[in-house]
């Protein structure tokens, strides 16, 4: 069992030590720099695609089940990274070995660039909408020229006061939106009864529950959020700030705002990102644009940051080489530019979706060792290069969930829990008979 030391570090973002005590933030902080991913026009729409499809009810049940799920879970990741200040790069290699490590900050830096892409190619597509004379590729390059630099300060110096300031904003363009929605069209009943033809069918709830485990990449957020929270803080941040506060009003307020204006607003076609964008314009004008700016700024300070962050750990321990954070920062930038080139809606939620499936195999890895071996923490040298009974449980449970994602949809609604149970189970299992055969 390795001690858990704090050394001071002269890298801001700590991606090679844990976070010591004297660089951990205030709870207000904190909470300003994570609130952030509350904000995003994905939560909006993702709600009223789910309702349209699987019924409003339906799809209010499964975002009340993920609230209650994220925030039970995040309660036991947040005192953990809490506890120990390490980021996710460090207490993978825990599980999987140094170089298994590198796996696992890819996938996180990879699932992070394309929502950045994402929420990054929303905003372009507003600022072209309002301004036509530019083209969406100058608007693509517009909004990476100015998101790069606002995450090259860390989170304690930089992002919870540009956050914060922005909070308040969202608040007041969320609830304007719904404001000038009533008066514009006036109140209806519809948004209560979308689905689809021939009504919801009976397991909505569930393929919505199931549906939000793909965005389990927020437990990762968390564990490299919460790791610059204080101890004596923890309680706090595991009951409210990463709690079912948070999620509730991330899953539920944004979802119902969502499910409301796509029932409400007459848009071009199905519902997306984009026709909702703008939507918005045309109903809100300059406003309108503004309250995807703050929305998708917000976010993207998040997505560009722990992207920025674990390219810079997935390099020196995949490849080694140590690339300053500047360099990082850019290199995101440019492989962001490049993304939003492609047709990034059409391609990009599929990505995400065969990604999700590895996020969520990690968590399951991640709960096991905090619930039957939370004493044992290894990195750096301490830490073998690469560990088979992490490394077999993760591989094997991703495996498991992407099979059953090429199995039809049936299958596919069991594949993200199937890949968390499996990866849970086998991971004790493995990690026991480790513990075993080293002590024997």
């Amino acid at each position: 069992m390795a001690n858990i030391s704090h050394p001071q570090s002269s890298d801001p973002d700590f991606t090679r030590s844990p976070v010591p005590q004297s660089a951990r933030m205030s709870r207000f902080g904190l909470t300003m720099a994570w609130w952030s991913v509350c904000s995003a026009m994905f939560w909006l729409v993702v709600s009223a695609t789910l309702a349209i499809h699987y019924g409003t009810v339906n799809t209010l049940i499964g975002l009340g089940l993920s609230a209650l799920c994220y925030s039970l879970i995040n309660a036991v990741i947040s005192r953990h990274a809490i506890r120990t200040g390490l980021s996710v790069g460090l207490f993978s290699q825990t599980l999987l070995g140094r170089s298994g490590a590198a796996l696992a900050t890819l996938i996180f830096f990879a699932t992070a660039i394309y929502y950045g892409v994402f929420e990054g190619s929303v905003i372009a597509v507003a600022i072209q909408g309002y301004f036509p004379s530019l083209t969406l590729n100058q608007a693509y390059l517009l909004v990476v020229l100015y998101s790069v630099p606002l995450v090259l300060g860390s989170v304690q110096r930089w992002l919870d006061k540009l956050n914060g300031v922005l909070l308040p904003f969202y608040l007041l363009g969320l609830a304007a939106a719904v404001l000038m929605t009533l008066n514009t069209y006036g109140y209806s009943h519809a948004w209560l009864e979308l689905g689809p033809e021939g009504g919801a069918p009976a397991d909505g709830w569930w393929r919505c529950f199931s549906y939000f485990m793909g965005v389990w990449i927020l437990m990762m957020y968390t564990w490299d959020y919460a790791r610059m929270g204080k101890e004596e803080d923890a309680d706090y941040h595991a009951r409210f700030n990463f709690g079912l506060p948070f999620y509730a009003f991330t899953f539920l307020v944004n979802g119902v705002v969502g499910i409301f204006l796509a029932a409400s607003i007459p848009t071009d076609g199905p519902v997306t990102e984009v026709s909702v964008v703008l939507a918005l314009l045309k109903l809100m004008g300059f406003a309108g644009l503004a309250f995807v700016w703050v929305s998708q700024t917000r976010i993207n300070t998040a997505n560009f940051y722990l992207a920025t962050i674990n390219l810079q750990s997935c390099l020196e321990k995949g490849l080694g080489l140590r690339l300053p954070k500047l360099a990082c920062g850019v290199l995101v930038g440019v492989v962001v530019y490049l993304l939003m080139l492609t047709n990034v809606f059409e391609f990009i939620l599929q990505a995400l979706a065969y990604q999700g499936i590895f996020v969520v195999a990690w968590v399951g890895l991640a709960l096991s060792h905090i619930f039957f071996d939370p004493g044992t923490v290894r990195y750096g040298e301490q830490a073998p290069r690469l560990r088979s009974a992490g490394l077999s449980a993760w591989l094997a449970a991703a495996g498991l969930g992407i099979g059953c994602m090429m199995m039809g949809e049936q299958w596919s609604n069991l594949s993200a829990p199937l890949s968390f149970v499996t990866a849970f189970v086998l991971y004790s299992l493995l990690n026991r008979r480790s513990a075993r055969l080293a002590s024997a």
